[in-house]
């Protein structure tokens, strides 16, 4: 069989986690058998579509490495891929099904089919259509049709059918057609439904598996009639999991970040979100959890699709990221952040900002995150703190801190872009001053650091002093002194 699956949004503004899922997986089943993956885009609600959306589509894709096969971007032999271009195909399909039967006219407007749902729930039924524009006759219809009549148009649902579907994740699904409506396959503006379009697409454009959510799994028996009536094969379905939030109601909008243009911004990476989505719903039968996507394609199996819901945990995911910066190089850690940090690097030197890198990169759960702290450790000081300015205030302490700050002094300029060596030195400097003034412990490196930042909590002294570079330091230890010597002297 040649493998053939499909992507098939409608372009509504962002894309969500959830549809990522689904892309994902039809990418992962299509690469892994050597088969084609094809975006299409789904327009017929027109009252729905957003101005750049496609565009936007196309950019996160590109930016998680997900390249489609074909679509409307790059084209290809079953064209075109938006369906607002193909709508003369889906009504030569509508009378076909009309010629045999299977479709009909409705007339009916929008008050008459509400007043039917209300006396439909008042009498506790479930609400459908009652199917009174199927007794017409043809003449009355296509004379109703020829005067311009508004109308749509409805497939004709067997009764007392049971309709099978083998679901690759579900196994066998059995629903009987009594409680199928008559779905409306061509609207009043001429647009198809969901329905009409995805099957007629699906089989001219050769889909082998249909990958899609649970949500339309109700809406199977109609596609799998719609096949039938056409004559058609239908292709493989597949239907995926609910992502939940950790209560296990469905993820929404209302309940947070949905997406994935919300956690790029957050700096969540493509390669971590790729590898946390997969895991919604699939797992590799043992218990790893990172995978890159070339791993990802070997590896994933729709046997392997867990039906139950599938809990998308933000603390994992931020875990994950967190996992995955700390396993990147300095260098390449310093390469993604250097755009941010580039007024730094001018102001500091290459060398003193890849240090800084280096220093400060632990537990950064993001390149923004690392490139946040950079810019943090070179600002301003903020106002110092009360108990570290106290601290700072005794003689003890002055004294201590302007032998050191001496001690600083002497160190040769060359030796603070020696960073390994500097921290010798600083360790050294600070020791010694120690000694000659009798602190030692928490008490001698809380001084310090009253006097270097003014702050209880912060970056390791011994790589501060090379990240800021033999002028700041000894200009904030002058100040520190000249502080605590105005404040005694009052």
């Amino acid at each position: 069989m040649n493998i053939r699956t499909r992507y098939a949004p409608s372009p509504t503004g962002y894309l969500h986690v959830g549809g990522l899922r689904t892309a994902l997986y039809n990418y992962l089943f299509a690469r892994q058998n050597g088969g084609s993956v094809i975006l299409r885009i789904e327009d017929t609600d027109q009252t729905r579509r957003v101005d750049g959306a496609v565009e936007n589509l196309l950019s996160v894709f590109h930016w998680l490495s997900l390249e489609f096969d074909e679509g409307p971007h790059r084209g290809g032999a079953f064209g075109p891929y938006v369906q607002s271009e193909r709508l003369g195909l889906y009504h030569d399909h509508v009378k076909q099904l009309a010629a045999k039967e299977y479709a009909y006219p409705c007339f009916c407007s929008s008050e008459t089919l509400e007043q039917m749902r209300s006396q439909q729930a008042a009498r506790s039924m479930v609400p459908m259509y009652d199917r009174r524009c199927l007794r017409l006759s043809r003449e009355e219809a296509e004379r109703r049709i020829a005067a311009g009549e508004p109308h749509v148009w409805r497939m004709a649902v067997p009764a007392h059918r049971e309709v099978v579907i083998h679901d690759a994740i579900r196994g066998e699904v059995k629903f009987g057609t009594d409680t199928v409506d008559d779905q409306v396959l061509i609207k009043s503006d001429g647009f198809p439904t969901y329905h009409l379009a995805n099957v007629v697409d699906d089989h001219l454009m050769r889909i082998s598996h249909v990958i899609r959510g649970e949500e339309w799994l109700p809406s199977t028996p109609k596609h799998i009639l719609l096949y039938e009536f056409f004559g058609w094969e239908p292709p493989v379905f597949a239907h995926l999991p609910l992502l939940l939030n950790p209560d296990r109601s469905k993820m929404s909008k209302r309940s947070g970040d949905v997406a994935v243009e919300d956690y790029r911004k957050k700096g969540i990476l493509p390669e971590v979100l790729i590898n946390f989505v997969a895991l919604l719903g699939w797992h590799p039968g043992d218990d790893r959890e990172m995978f890159t996507l070339l791993e990802l394609v070997r590896e994933f199996s729709l046997d392997r699709v867990n039906k139950a819901g599938a809990i998308f945990d933000q603390t994992k995911l931020h875990w994950l990221n967190t996992e995955y910066v700390k396993a990147e190089s300095d260098d390449v850690l310093f390469e993604h952040v250097r755009g941010a940090v580039g007024d730094l690097i001018k102001t500091n030197g290459e060398a003193r900002v890849r240090y800084a890198v280096s220093s400060l990169r632990g537990g950064a759960g993001s390149y923004e995150d690392l490139a946040t702290r950079i810019h943090d450790v070179y600002a301003p000081l903020p106002e110092a703190d009360p108990e570290m300015s106290a601290l700072l205030q005794e003689s003890a302490t002055t004294d201590f801190i302007a032998d050191f700050s001496a001690r600083m002094s002497s160190i040769p300029a060359e030796d603070f872009l020696h960073f390994e060596k500097l921290e010798g030195l600083f360790k050294q400097a600070a020791t010694e001053a120690g000694q000659a003034h009798g602190m030692k412990g928490k008490n001698l490196w809380r001084s310090l650091r009253s006097a270097l930042t003014g702050q209880p909590h912060g970056p390791e002294l011994a790589k501060l002093v090379g990240i800021w570079g033999r002028d700041r330091v000894l200009a904030e230890l002058q100040r520190s002194l000249a502080e605590a010597r105005s404040a005694a002297a009052r």
